[in-house]
């Protein structure tokens, strides 16, 4: 298999832990979000960088707990070499609080000998967690022209 058909393979399987397994490499890198994020992490506890293919499993599990995935569309999809790119949407509803957020998506993975060996997946962090959001407001000051914003 090419690597852009093994990376559509896991995509099409992910919850599958014998397709994860099958398809990744056991000492795989995964990336998600970001690569240290210890606030990020209290929202969504998979975020940052850990390896080996139980990571993958988990965060998928973890990811269909914590939401109910609506849709998962990938819209592009390109490799050269041992890398792939794939860019898509998705839809989660939040399984607490039933907010729905669609984001777009980017993926990166590195494939060798048929298996990735590196996968980073990046959203709209902004959106996925504001569909945790139970309330209170978010301050900010990101124009350096301009005063606060409240959210």
């Amino acid at each position: 298999m090419k690597p852009k058909e093994t990376v559509q393979s896991l995509l099409s399987d992910v919850h599958n832990p014998a397709t994860v397994r099958n398809l990744c490499a056991e000492n795989v890198t995964y990336v998600s979000l970001n690569y240290n994020n210890p606030d990020l992490r209290k929202i969504m506890p998979w975020c940052g960088t850990a390896h080996g293919v139980d990571a993958i499993i988990k965060t998928f599990h973890d990811v269909s707990e914590f939401w109910i995935v609506d849709s998962f569309t990938p819209e592009a999809i390109f490799s050269e070499d041992e890398n792939v790119a794939v860019f898509g949407r998705f839809t989660y509803t939040s399984t607490r609080l039933k907010k729905s957020v669609t984001t777009p998506f980017a993926i990166y993975c590195k494939v060798q000998s048929g298996k990735v060996t590196y996968m980073q997946f990046m959203e709209d962090t902004f959106a996925t967690a504001a569909s945790f959001r139970s309330g209170g407001a978010w301050t900010f000051q990101s124009d350096p022209r301009g005063g606060e914003v409240e959210i």
